[in-house]
């Protein structure tokens, strides 16, 4: 490669650096001389936990879709299936699959996982209830056959559960993979910084090195296998802690446990008793710890130890305890000078 090759090839890669330091100061937002030390995006295999419930969902559609092709001649598993299928199924419409597609939302959103949040809900509604849109033409023959001729044949289309299930699990994969990617972080000179663009939902978060109180990494054993982890930071505003409760949501009066004037104390030794166990069983308390938010916190990141050390690094070097000694230091200096 001659000199004059090797200078053009030089001239690219800068002008390459230049546009990708360009891009990123814009994508984060950077005050004029600040520089960026380290980004970071969540691993590939950050939210493996939606790529599950996506296939769950999918297994569901295959499982019904096969029981009801096979009908009674179903056996083992898929005899139970159909069973409750004809169980839920009216002469006009057909509520099993929307039961437990709805039970599974509502598992998936009181466990409060990685696939809780709103848009992951909103789309296993959207899978819920497509069968009941899709047979309300029957169910308006059905109301309407009860005053005179029955009105419907509306949509003119059967759910289908193979064609069905596969939409909307590589609908839901697609989205999966655009949520992962939606998130960046960055730690510069002056700040840490975590920018997150999804759909029509923005969240830019700066936290300043000196309100930093407390770096805390969380390894998962998934991430322990694939080598990331969570690194969160706590600030003294009390970014990164949320309260959570532990419990039932309050306590319960059971019919005929309150005294009664004519009650022996017998029976009033048996009905305390029962209100204290009854409050233990709903005793709530409510404790204050650290719920990893990929919004604002390095969600799943590899190299962790690396960001930890940075940010450790920089947090010391703009405290207020550093600050003073570095003055402390000048002081000095002018004095022996």
């Amino acid at each position: 490669m001659s000199d004059e090759e090797s200078t053009l090839d030089t001239k690219a890669s800068e002008e390459l650096e230049s546009k990708n330091a360009e891009s990123l100061a814009k994508k984060f937002r950077l005050i004029p001389g600040e520089e960026i030390h380290l980004t970071k995006k969540p691993s590939t295999f950050a939210f493996v936990g939606m790529y599950a419930l996506g296939i769950l969902v999918l297994a569901l559609h295959f499982m019904f879709g096969q029981a009801d092709s096979l009908g009674e001649d179903s056996t083992g598993f898929m005899a139970f299936v159909y069973w409750f299928i004809d169980l839920t199924t009216s002469d006009s419409m057909s509520f099993s699959f929307i039961f437990v597609m709805l039970f599974v939302t509502w598992m998936n959103r009181l466990l409060n996982t990685s696939t809780s949040g709103k848009w992951v809900t909103v789309w296993l509604l959207l899978v819920s209830f497509t069968p009941l849109i899709i047979q309300i033409d029957d169910f308006i023959f059905f109301i309407t056959d009860l005053f005179g001729d029955g009105m419907g044949d509306f949509i003119g289309i059967e759910y289908n559960f193979y064609l069905f299930g596969i939409v909307y699990t590589g609908l839901f994969f697609a989205l999966t993979f655009y949520y992962q990617n939606s998130f960046h972080y960055a730690i510069t000179s002056d700040a840490v910084i975590f920018e997150h663009s999804f759909l029509l939902s923005r969240s830019h978060r700066r936290i300043l090195f000196d309100r930093i109180s407390e770096v805390i990494v969380e390894r998962t054993p998934v991430g322990t296998i694939f080598g990331y982890a969570t690194v969160s930071i706590l600030t003294d505003s009390g970014v990164g802690i949320v309260d959570e409760s532990m419990g039932a949501a309050g306590a319960v009066n059971m019919p005929g446990s309150a005294d009664s004037s004519d009650d022996t104390i017998s029976e009033k030794a048996k009905k305390s008793l029962l209100r204290s166990f009854v409050g233990i069983l709903t005793y709530q308390r409510t404790i204050r710890t650290v719920r990893p938010d990929p919004k604002h916190c390095f969600y799943s990141i590899r190299n962790w130890d690396k960001c930890k050390m940075l940010l450790n690094e920089m947090h010391k070097k703009h405290s207020q305890s550093n600050l003073l000694s570095d003055l402390k230091e000048s002081i000095s200096s002018n004095t022996d000078e």
